[in-house]
């Protein structure tokens, strides 16, 4: 579009490259519409090398391969930018050291409390995060329709998208369901994908590869390996093979520092998904950066974890808090600390319950050590359990 001022409809003739622009015209069925998508292309197109992918390219050798559909133009010069475009996101993402696997809140309806989620999202860029993951297992994204998936997934992008790179969790068990989810993550305008294996109906190495060579070929993803949660580990020799792809951006791996030390030897770009083990990831092991919840909680804490110096006190300071955090499967520990803080209403959707008050004061303390480093400080309590709503139906 950006290109071409005879019309709007105008897709890459590379297969890949529209796969990742997302940009491919559906012709009108009949009428007005039909007649207009028959059209030939006007001088505009032509002096970017634009062709008719159907009619036109029966008629002439030069047109190069033709494109299934009627009315479809190829735009040589729109598919030379988003390859561009492309790559960009790409380098970017190498570069980002702190994503924060954002925790979604609700209302007592159980809707999304979008205003509190805004906030939670501006205090995570003033404290230096770099990139957030929507609807992740942090952000219980397991427990949301599509429709409600990808409306957060738009709604971060129209409303924070030029400050923090967004990274919907667009991955299924079904491939089916994660390419059609990437897609419709793409084209509301997300910079990548996070993309775990198949799990619980868990598939053959071979069944594997295809999977995400597929979701890959969508755009920019970035794999997500957690054997404890999905019973399969993705296996290095596989990962080297994918990073090969265009659109691979790294992996965010939870298999332990020696993978990930593993990964920086072979020049792939990789982020600690281990909290308590992030600093020693990036200092030690060479990994990019982290994907971490706890930030959530203590941003400014793994901004400097994640700087050019190490912090071997900072460090060592916060690993009772990270164990208390996940003394439970996340996200109970994050969404009950968050609720705590004041920055969360007291609302879960169930199975998630949240902490009991011993385990509350426990938390109360250790964050209460930490000082100001965390968010919400100065309205951290106990939340007494008539307060929370736990909802089954929502």
């Amino acid at each position: 579009r950006s290109c071409c001022t005879a019309s709007s409809r105008c897709v890459p003739r590379s297969r890949g490259a529209g796969r990742f622009i997302r940009g491919v015209m559906r012709s009108s069925r009949g009428g007005a519409g039909q007649a207009r998508a028959q059209k030939p292309a006007t001088n505009s197109h032509a002096k970017h090398g634009c062709v008719r992918s159907a009619a036109a390219a029966a008629r002439t050798a030069k047109a190069g391969p033709r494109l299934k559909g009627k009315g479809r133009l190829v735009c040589l010069a729109t598919a030379s930018s988003k390859l561009v475009e492309r790559q960009t996101v790409i380098d970017q993402f190498k570069k980002t050291r702190l994503i924060t696997a954002l925790k979604t809140p609700y209302l007592e309806s159980g809707k999304f409390d979008l205003e509190a989620y805004d906030n939670l999202v501006a205090r995570q860029i003033e404290q230096g995060v770099e990139g957030v993951i929507v609807g992740g297992t942090t952000g219980e994204g397991q427990l949301m329709s599509w429709d409600e998936h990808i409306m957060l997934i738009a709604h971060t992008v129209h409303a924070f998208g030029k400050q923090i790179k967004v990274i919907g969790n667009t991955g299924s068990n079904s491939t089916r369901e994660a390419l059609h989810a990437t897609e419709q993550g793409f084209n509301v305008g997300m910079h990548a994908s996070l993309q775990i294996n198949p799990y619980y109906g868990k598939t053959s190495h071979e069944g594997l590869m295809k999977h995400f060579e597929r979701v890959l070929d969508v755009g920019p993803a970035m794999l997500y390996n957690v054997p404890p949660r999905t019973a399969q580990d993705i296996p290095t020799h596989m990962v080297e093979s994918l990073s090969r792809h265009r659109n691979f951006v790294g992996i965010k791996e939870c298999a332990g520092n020696e993978r990930v030390e593993y990964y920086t030897s072979k020049n792939i770009s990789c982020w600690s998904g281990n909290d308590d083990q992030a600093h020693d990831a990036r200092h030690h092991a060479g990994a990019v950066g982290v994907v971490s919840v706890a930030s959530n909680i203590i941003p400014g804490v793994y901004s400097k974890l994640m700087g050019d110096k190490t912090q071997p006190d900072l460090n060592a300071k916060i690993q009772d808090f990270v164990t208390w955090l996940f003394a439970e499967p996340n996200p109970i520990g994050v969404n009950t600390c968050l609720t705590m803080a004041g920055m969360v209403k007291p609302v879960f959707r169930l199975p998630y319950t949240p902490y009991g008050r011993e385990m509350q004061q426990r938390g109360l303390e250790l964050m209460q050590d930490l000082g100001e480093e965390v968010l919400g400080l100065d309205q951290l309590r106990i939340v007494e359990d008539g307060e929370f709503t736990i909802l089954d139906f929502y």
